[in-house]
């Protein structure tokens, strides 16, 4: 997730690098200077993410490790202006997502590694605030809720970690929070933007045995996530 960070941050840089030539001279050539009047505007997004758990455990023992991986977004969005520097904003889009969890105590990979891999389907609704734009640069903080359908939730399934079957429920609620820069080209508009996803809920379903080395220990077991959008208007 760091080399992904770093991506941000050398393709926004970059990216007002070459703007820069534009803004800082006597009279600064100002792209799509009628772009942000619209009332409704729409886009589409890719990007990068990386999910983790957020584990919460009844007694103190030794914590469950959960390991991240790169995975995938892609989706639409639509905008709405209800004032000058206030937009709702609806990103549904579609996330790849992978988790490898590490349980202490046993000595075999059968039963101490649960690969969690999901396919989120995720309707968020946003607030986006934006600062005063400046030449062709204008940053913007967000913010707001979202619901997550997990298609890979394994929820129906009657397995369960005796089986090798880590099972998780399929709809989650969250929150999310972030900020981005908008960059305004000749043609279009480009935004990349960061941002962290909480879960507000226990997202965890119990094995079959209520003192299951797997599940008896957690409390609850929720969403966090880092998410890296290349938004294009």
């Amino acid at each position: 997730m760091k080399k992904i960070f770093v991506l941000f941050l050398l393709l926004s840089l970059q990216s007002q690098a070459q703007l820069g030539k534009s803004m800082f001279t006597k009279d600064p050539i100002i792209n799509l200077e009628n772009f942000d009047k619209q009332r409704v505007y729409w886009g589409y997004f890719l990007g990068f993410s990386s999910f983790d758990f957020k584990t919460d455990y009844k007694t103190v023992g030794n914590d469950i490790d959960v390991k991240g991986h790169t995975g995938f977004n892609v989706g639409l969005v639509g905008s709405l202006k209800l004032q000058e520097y206030v937009e709702l904003r609806f990103e549904p889009g579609l996330y790849y997502a992978s988790r490898t969890l590490t349980y202490p105590g046993f000595t075999n990979d059968r039963d101490r590694i649960r690969e969690v891999k999901a396919t989120y389907i995720d309707f968020p609704l946003l607030l986006k605030f934006s600062a005063l734009r400046t030449g062709n640069v204008r940053p913007y903080l967000l913010g707001g809720l979202s619901t997550t359908l997990n298609l890979s939730s394994n929820s129906k399934s009657k397995d369960d970690n005796l089986e090798q079957k880590f099972r998780v429920k399929p709809w989650t609620q969250n929150y999310v929070l972030g900020f981005g820069i908008d960059l305004y080209f000749e043609y279009f508009k480009f935004s990349p933007s960061i941002r962290g996803v909480f879960g507000l809920n226990d997202e965890l379903i119990r094995d079959n045995d209520p003192n299951s080395p797997w599940t008896g220990n957690i409390q609850s077991l929720k969403t966090r996530a880092v998410v890296i959008n290349f938004t294009f208007h």
